[in-house]
């Protein structure tokens, strides 16, 4: 009788490995999303400053109190009462200014033709957060890019959960394994991190979970429109 001779794991492990690499698929359709340190001189002290003006604004925004009991319960946002903060805000004209290299950078990744008309921000409001606030499942109409800057995350806060937009297609589809690499999840969280920005595609649907932090999570969202 023979014997196959015992081989380590570790050969099994390379072989695994150089089979990957060969294996013929193709990633096609990317779903990208831009996480980055906002960066620039003095950021620490605007993050302080755009706190300072967004707990003045949860304070005094009578419209935007009133809409928020109603649409965002806990919380407090200006969405549908000052949302063009970049437009009336010297705090928030430097944040826009300071995003601007980082969204032509993503829009280079996504390979947009930008010329003759370049992207601009059309939006920008604050969302504060106590504990249990959560921001339900959505998307940005009209727009082309949007994103969060965080200004003040607090240990434990939620982070911005995304959501595989073919997650309606799948019909058929087994159950990912536990371990599944980010890309092939159904569901992606990224942390909340003070200093830090998101961008995505406005179709990308996205949420966040409740806050379990007893402090407020404090960002501000953002739409750049390309029409």
């Amino acid at each position: 009788m023979f014997v196959a001779p015992a081989r380590s794991p570790a050969l099994y492990r390379n072989r695994a490995g150089r089979y990957r690499a060969r294996m013929p698929t193709h990633s096609l359709f990317p779903t990208l999303v831009y996480s980055e340190r906002l960066g620039g001189a003095g950021s620490r002290d605007l993050d302080a400053r755009l706190l300072d003006e967004a707990l003045h604004l949860r304070d005094e925004d009578r419209a935007g109190q009133g809409w928020s009991r109603l649409n965002y319960p806990g919380g407090y946002t200006s969405y549908n009462s000052l949302c063009r903060m970049q437009q009336i805000s010297p705090t928030f004209a430097r944040l826009e200014r300071l995003l601007a290299p980082h969204v032509r950078r993503f829009a280079r990744a996504l390979d947009f033709d930008l010329r003759g008309r370049p992207l601009a921000m059309t939006d920008c409001w604050v969302n504060i957060m106590p504990r249990g606030v959560v921001h339900s499942l959505h998307l940005h109409p009209l727009a082309t890019i949007s994103g969060t800057y965080y200004v003040r995350t607090p240990k434990g806060s939620a982070g911005l959960k995304f959501e595989d937009p073919r997650l309606d297609r799948f019909m058929a589809a087994p159950p990912r394994r536990a371990a599944a690499r980010a890309r092939s999840r159904g569901w992606v969280t990224l942390p909340a991190e003070a200093g830090r920005l998101v961008l995505f595609e406005s179709w990308l649907r996205h949420e966040v979970p409740p806050n379990p932090s007893r402090s407020e999570r404090v960002s501000v969202s953002f739409n750049y429109s390309w029409f």
